[in-house]
């Protein structure tokens, strides 16, 4: 066990912390709520960061910081689906929830076959993650039924230009292995 290694089951913890917190009803639990995702969203740059810098990169970091990573972010997303139960956020929800799935089995299927660095990070990829980060940061923080309406919706439209980033990173990443695929199969 290694820093980033714990920094990764840190955020994994904080799981069910966040969900307590969130039903819990105490002054400000909303708050709190924000502040645990805001944290666990700090330790997904920080211990990626920390590998790197420390030289502790690990195949056991490899595998369980992108899972950590995608259990925090669809529990919180699942959380704010009931909280904002309108067609437009659930789908936004839905599409985030869906493409981690598919980029999840894309990236596994690409490393058998020997090509994992074809669907790399990309940039647009890390543009997503901040957009996600700060819009589900931010909801998680505001009470709909006692807080500002406009500042709700600011952070929908940020949740949406996630989910429309989303999408795209999406295609990036299927384009790429559409490549490999493609000439993959002119060799059989």
């Amino acid at each position: 066990m290694n820093i980033p290694n714990a920094l990764t089951m840190l955020r994994i913890c904080l799981i069910p912390v966040l969900v307590l917190v969130f039903y819990l009803p105490f002054r400000n639990h909303l708050l709190v709520a924000a502040v645990i995702f805001a944290v666990a969203a700090i330790t997904d740059w920080l211990d990626g960061y920390l590998a790197r810098r420390l030289g502790q990169t690990s195949a056991f970091g490899a595998f369980l910081d992108p899972v950590a990573d995608k259990l925090m972010v669809s529990v919180a997303l699942v959380l704010l689906v009931e909280r904002h139960d309108t067609i437009l956020f659930t789908l936004a929800a839905c599409v985030i929830i869906g493409r981690e799935i598919v980029i999840s089995a894309l990236r596994e299927w690409m490393a058998e076959l020997g090509e994992r660095t074809s669907v790399a990070v990309s940039y647009i990829g890390k543009v997503k993650t901040a957009f996600q980060m700060v819009a589900i940061t931010g909801l998680l923080a505001v009470d709909p039924s006692r807080d500002g309406n406009w500042l709700t919706a600011l952070l929908f439209v940020v949740l949406y230009i996630a989910a429309a980033l989303t999408l795209w990173s999406m295609f990036v990443y299927l384009k790429a292995a559409w490549i490999v695929i493609r000439e993959r199969d002119k060799t059989f």
